[in-house]
């Protein structure tokens, strides 16, 4: 799967323009938020400043509203008047209705959008799913996401798994949950990591500090490096199952050290 954005996507307010061109320079993509990070009052505001304070295009996502609101198609709208075409639609399901025109990164965040994410993925205009724990929590009707270690509660990583089956068997991308403790830099380094090992292509954040976490967690060391491309140099020698350094190595584990160098920016 392709996923051209880089692994840290940062949230930014969309009625907050004198932030937008700060949130990009430190973000591998900024996702211009007109969802929960904007007053009701507010939205038409944020809604004239994507178009008033233009960033590049290759690197923004926005966050629309869900589809069953009436700002969908006043968010749909206003991006018309914009060259982004890249939207995140806030609480996707099944019902989501065609958005000719625009790329969709399907947000799975209620109990509907995470068991609708097989065939959300399967859409053509879907290039990537996100899931979300405090949506998904909130209308179960529960209290939080997170147990007293602050570790996700099981039906949470229920829903990341199953948001990142959906995306791997459609072959498209999957993007993690936002980190919402905002000091919890080794929590977040430690969801990271298990993010880039499970498979997921970015993960979403909501500050600044929290990108370089991000990025150096899905970049791969020097020592993880070397050690993918002595495997696959030792591959050449090898036959379908062979030793190599104390493991027993096979086609799946030569796809892993593949991964690895993918990565790190290096070919295979």
């Amino acid at each position: 799967m392709i996923f051209d954005l880089g692994p840290a996507l940062l949230f930014c307010p969309g009625d907050r323009p004198d932030r937008f061109a700060k949130a990009l320079e430190r973000a591998d993509a900024v996702i211009l938020d007109l969802e929960d990070a904007v007053a009701p009052a507010s939205k038409p505001a944020a809604r004239a400043a994507l178009a008033e304070h233009p960033l590049d295009p290759a690197r923004v996502l926005v966050r629309v509203n869900p589809p069953s609101t009436v700002d969908f198609a006043a968010d749909l709208a206003a991006l018309a008047a914009t060259p982004y075409r890249r939207v995140m639609v806030a609480k996707a399901d099944a019902t989501l209705p065609s958005v000719p025109g625009f790329e969709v990164i399907a947000l799975c965040e209620t109990p509907a959008g995470v068991l609708d994410a097989r065939d959300l993925a399967r859409r053509p205009e879907v290039i990537a799913l996100m899931w979300g724990a405090e949506d998904l929590i909130a209308s179960l009707g529960g209290t939080s996401s997170r147990d007293r270690d602050g570790g996700y509660r099981d039906v949470a990583r229920h829903a990341r798994a199953m948001v990142l089956l959906a995306a791997g068997a459609a072959g498209i991308a999957a993007i993690d949950a936002v980190h919402l403790a905002i000091d919890d830099l080794a929590g977040l380094r430690s969801e990271a990591e298990d993010a880039v090992a499970s498979g997921f292509a970015a993960t979403a954040c909501i500050h600044p500090s929290h990108v370089a976490v991000i990025r150096d967690a899905y970049r791969p060391s020097a020592e993880e490096v070397a050690a993918a491309r002595r495997l696959l140099d030792a591959a050449g020698t090898g036959g379908a199952v062979f030793p190599h350094e104390g493991r027993m190595i096979d086609g799946p584990v030569l796809r892993h050290a593949e991964s690895v160098l993918r990565r790190a920016g290096s070919k295979p």
